[in-house]
């Protein structure tokens, strides 16, 4: 399956010059995906380059088997645990780090994943084997308050306790097991003429808290100064405000709160510094090519 079948790699060549790739370096891209960004990754390294990419999900390991490449090294693995894994390779500091939250085109376009808000398939959105539950565990078995909770902080939906209730009512007649069933409830809450966007909103806070994305990226960021090398880059690719949030306050500060470390002559101590004064957003021309990627900010940072 090519490439751009599976998943359409956004700011693929930003992504890239943020990294700064020195040939002979050490690289991690732990959303491995479709594969479009390690192999433009192993495209600029030399024959002593050396790559780490990290995916949970079966169907992007079937991707990186078609990459016949020595210098490539696939972990099947969540990438909260970065530097555990790259230490069992004998991998203390890298070169750069390149991460991309969004969701693959193919997770979304493939019914039995449960990701899709077009076509039925099964309550499942998980991105791997590893994530401890379902979207229709989570809905049969979260009480309201819990319900509200993850959909007005994680999809910012505005009548999260009445879909809540409504969610809690329809379960009791039936469990919910598909996102055809899960629709069905949306249809009667969701705003006219703004459906779709409600529907996204609605599915977004479900596979945030399915996958606990939120944590994984807190976990992940406060170990990449760790395995930075000094003036490693940091390139990471958000896709809604709460992901790039965490990424723009932990550049800024150190932490996912912004919370800056001030010392007594009020100098703050960080370990990155950003290289660039604002996020990279897609240009116009890739818009029209890739309206997925209209909501894609890059943030990019080097390790002091």
């Amino acid at each position: 399956m090519p490439e751009n079948t599976y998943h359409t790699s956004v700011m693929l060549h930003e992504c890239i010059d943020g990294l700064h790739i020195d040939p002979a370096g050490t690289y991690v891209d732990v959303t491995f995906g479709g594969g479009g960004h390690s192999k433009a990754i192993l495209a600029k390294l030399g024959p002593k380059g050396r790559l780490f990419s990290f995916d949970q999900d079966p169907d992007a390991w079937e991707q990186a088997e078609k990459i016949d490449d020595e210098r490539l090294t696939l972990i099947t693995a969540n990438f909260r645990h970065i530097e555990k894994y790259l230490r069992l390779h004998r991998v203390k500091q890298v070169d750069g780090i390149l991460a991309d939250f969004g969701v693959s085109s193919f997770q979304l376009d493939a019914p039995e994943r449960g990701f899709s808000i077009r076509f039925d398939g099964p309550l499942d959105m998980r991105m791997g084997p590893s994530a401890s539950m379902t979207a229709a565990e989570l809905l049969n078995s979260y009480s309201a308050d819990e319900l509200q909770r993850i959909l007005g902080m994680y999809g910012e939906v505005k009548n999260a306790r009445t879909l809540a209730q409504a969610i809690i009512q329809a379960r009791t007649r039936k469990a919910l097991e598909t996102t055809q069933e899960f629709k069905e409830i949306l249809n009667k809450l969701a705003p006219k003429h703004r459906e779709f966007k409600y529907f996204a909103q609605v599915f977004q806070a479900i596979r945030i808290e399915v996958n606990q994305e939120l944590a994984v990226i807190e976990e992940f960021l406060a170990q990449a100064p760790a395995v930075l090398k000094p003036e490693g880059r940091l390139v990471i690719m958000s896709f809604h405000s709460l992901e790039d949030r965490l990424v723009k306050n932990f550049i800024k500060a150190g932490n996912v709160q912004g919370k800056e470390d001030k010392d007594l002559f009020g100098v703050v101590h960080r370990p990155f510094e950003s290289v660039i004064r604002k996020p990279i957003t897609a240009s116009e021309e890739e818009l029209k090519l890739n309206p997925r990627s209209r909501s894609a900010k890059l943030r990019i940072a080097s390790k002091l």
